[in-house]
């Protein structure tokens, strides 16, 4: 492999402060650590910023709930947030804060170059207000009388505020986009900014806010305070030095950033008012803008008065951190919603980490402690069956390194096992057991337990970036460093007389799932005890609502147009795992692997199917449907049936053995 050479600045988007991540916001740092740890890794000179977003009126209304000034309040969150992105072994190079001093100061001479420039001006604001989002919105922007973006009430508002021309570069951003097509990732995200904001004409954005005071004062508007949208974006270019006045070696060493790495709800503000504020700055654009879907707890709404928010560091110390790193990873898909749940996470542990990778190490150094005493050498007794451990192994980072250029992790991930996968089939394939009994062989056996050292030493070295704990412990149990990146593809070059470990280290342990449950549930218990100490109003009118039961299938005699048709998107689906749903009599919950992620659907299908008879089944899926809460749980789809004129229904099977995942049109 050729090794990489030059900078590479990569960013997350910085945390709102005004609570503790939970772990679909915790996915965002562990995804973009993994890009930053692989591209050191390709050699190039990486600087990784993250953060976290501390003014407006939201924060200074929740410090105020609280008691607190709203300095003191951040800085309780903010050690929250540090405290997770450290327990991931995230590598950032910077966590900025937009309280700190150089921001601050920063953003002030930015704002007022662009007032001198002519790019804002003072206006009323009149609207309808989402506190939580800090934005007005027009009453045909709202969606069912609700905020747009967060599903919120929003009220009516006016105040003095100054707002910037966007509209004085829209055009030239419309160029920008259709000449750069790599620009926002994946095209979805871009279609959308295209089509709903850019093309129907943009509105000027108000910049700042007189109602609240928590906030960047505005240096020539006494009273006024910087609109927090404006104040957090900048910090991708304060953060690594910028300043009108004279900017930094580091800026002009690392901007343009590589890559802007952002959840998908938060794609407008960072693909078309940042861009914005970088041309009025005469600054070139990120080079990619990356929104990322979320990771979304499968079965009830994540609600911290219910207590069933999952966090990053309960998940830790349950399972230690490269096992969260893996799932999150792994689980979602480049531009589709991903799925976790308990079980699923014990699923992925078991099969994945235990059974694949741990029982791979573990083998190895056992057999070549038990057969020659610790000792790997390698007297190339070759067979045929070597040359395609070598090629699969061989091959292995390149595939990496493509998949990585499309920021498709998780396929990058899928390569790496499948290195450790076809290392376990070498092992059934050469029998190292039987190959023992022979003293003729033993040139053969010390042969096989060199190529398995070998591999595993290069497909530990190509999971570093990923589970960098992991990497360090296998290659301490082998005696040997990490590969380097020149290296990857090149079989053959772990040294000969390195003596492994005597005890190998087991690295996953399996998970029994009724413990998981059951400390699943303590941690439930103990989140709605501490949310109904904090807040004793609105634990009392906590109730659990019984959840409509509904049988799915398809009404006939209604006519839909082609477009209609072409909205709805079909998949074939396999079914890993499937239950009766406890508040119902009729629902079954099956997990459904549809290509590289895992939905959770509910199906009225219980008097027709038991759990048992749906594992292993290929169904056909309605994907894109909206989520549907039934029996207190979220159904993620749909499973077709038909149905017969008795009202017996019978699951839609595709005739042939397909891929799940596979489209059906």
């Amino acid at each position: 492999m050729k090794k990489k050479e030059g900078n590479y600045y990569i960013s997350t988007a910085i945390a709102y402060a005004s609570g503790k991540p939970h772990i679909g916001n915790t996915y965002e740092i562990i995804l973009a650590d993994s890009i930053a740890r692989y591209k050191r890794q390709q050699g190039f000179d990486v600087y990784f910023q993250t953060g976290s977003d501390e003014h407006g009126q939201k924060i200074q209304l929740k410090a105020e709930a609280a008691g607190q000034e709203p300095k003191t309040y951040v800085d309780g969150i903010v050690s929250q947030i540090k405290a997770i992105w450290d327990r991931m072994n995230t590598s950032y190079d910077r966590f900025i804060r937009t309280t700190d001093a150089d921001h601050e100061a920063a953003v002030r001479k930015i704002v007022k170059k662009m007032f001198d420039n002519g790019d804002i001006y003072k206006g009323y604001y009149e609207g309808l207000y989402c506190t939580d989002c800090e934005a007005f919105f027009t009453p045909s922007q709202l969606v069912n009388g609700k905020c747009p973006d967060c599903g919120r009430d929003v009220h009516p508002a006016k105040e003095e505020a100054y707002f910037f021309k966007m509209s004085k570069y829209a055009d030239r951003l419309i160029e920008y986009i259709n000449t750069h097509p790599d620009f926002i990732r994946p095209v979805s995200r871009k279609n959308e900014m295209m089509n709903n904001f850019l093309l129907p004409g943009l509105q000027d954005l108000c910049i700042s806010r007189t109602s609240f005071t928590w906030g960047i004062p505005v240096d020539f508007a006494p009273g006024h305070v910087i609109y927090v949208w404006l104040d957090a974006l900048a910090n991708y270019i304060t953060g690594i030095g910028y300043d009108p006045d004279g900017s930094s070696e580091k800026f002009e060493k690392f901007w343009p950033a590589d890559l802007h790495l952002i959840g998908k709800d938060i794609i407008r503000f960072h693909t078309i008012y940042w861009p914005i504020f970088l041309m009025a700055l005469g600054l070139p654009l990120p080079k990619q803008v990356f929104g990322h879907p979320w990771l979304l707890q499968g079965g009830d709404k994540m609600s911290k008065s219910k207590g069933n928010v999952i966090y990053a560091d309960d998940l830790a110390d349950l399972f230690g951190v490269d096992a969260v790193r893996y799932f999150v990873l792994h689980e979602m898909p480049f531009d589709n919603d991903g799925t976790i749940t308990w079980e699923l996470v014990v699923e992925r542990i078991n099969s994945d980490l235990a059974n694949i990778l741990g029982n791979l190490v573990n083998r190895t150094i056992s057999m070549t402690n038990k057969y020659f005493g610790g000792i790997v050498s390698n007297p190339k007794a070759d067979e045929e069956v070597d040359k395609d451990l070598k090629a699969v192994v061989s091959a292995a980072a390149e595939k990496v390194e493509n998949k990585m250029d499309e920021l498709r992790v998780a396929d990058a991930l899928t390569e790496i096992f499948a290195v450790f996968r076809r290392l376990n089939k070498y092992i059934d394939e050469t029998m190292p057991w039987v190959l023992a009994r022979d003293e003729e062989k033993k040139d053969r056996l010390a042969t096989v337990l060199y190529n398995l050292t070998e591999g595993i030493t290069i497909g530990a070295s190509l999971l570093a970036p990923f589970m960098p704990e992991t990497c360090e412990k296998i290659l301490v149990q082998l005696n040997t460093q990490i590969r380097s990146y020149e290296d990857l593809d090149s079989f053959g070059l772990y040294p000969e007389g390195n003596k492994v470990t005597e005890k190998p280290e087991i690295l996953f342990a399996r998970q029994d799932l009724k413990e998981v449950l059951a400390k699943a549930e303590e941690i439930k218990a103990a989140q709605k005890a501490a949310y109904a100490a904090a807040n004793p109003e609105d634990a009392e009118k906590e109730e659990e609502k019984p959840e409509e039961e509904a049988d799915i299938h398809l009404e006939a005699g209604e006519t839909a147009s082609y477009d209609d048709f072409a909205k709805l998107t079909f998949a074939v689906g396999e079914i890993i795992s499937c239950e009766a749903v406890k508040k119902s009599k009729k629902l079954l919950c099956s997990q459904v692997k549809i290509g590289d992620q895992v939905r959770q659907i509910l199906s009225g299908i219980r008097t027709w199917y038991s759990p048992e008879e749906m594992v292993g089944k290929k169904v056909m899926v309605l994907v894109n449907l909206a989520p549907k809460q039934m029996a207190g749980l979220t159904s993620e789809g749909m499973i077709l049936c038909a149905e017969d004129d008795k009202g017996n229904l019978s699951l839609m099977v595709p005739e042939k053995d397909l891929k799940a995942g596979s489209g059906i049109s």
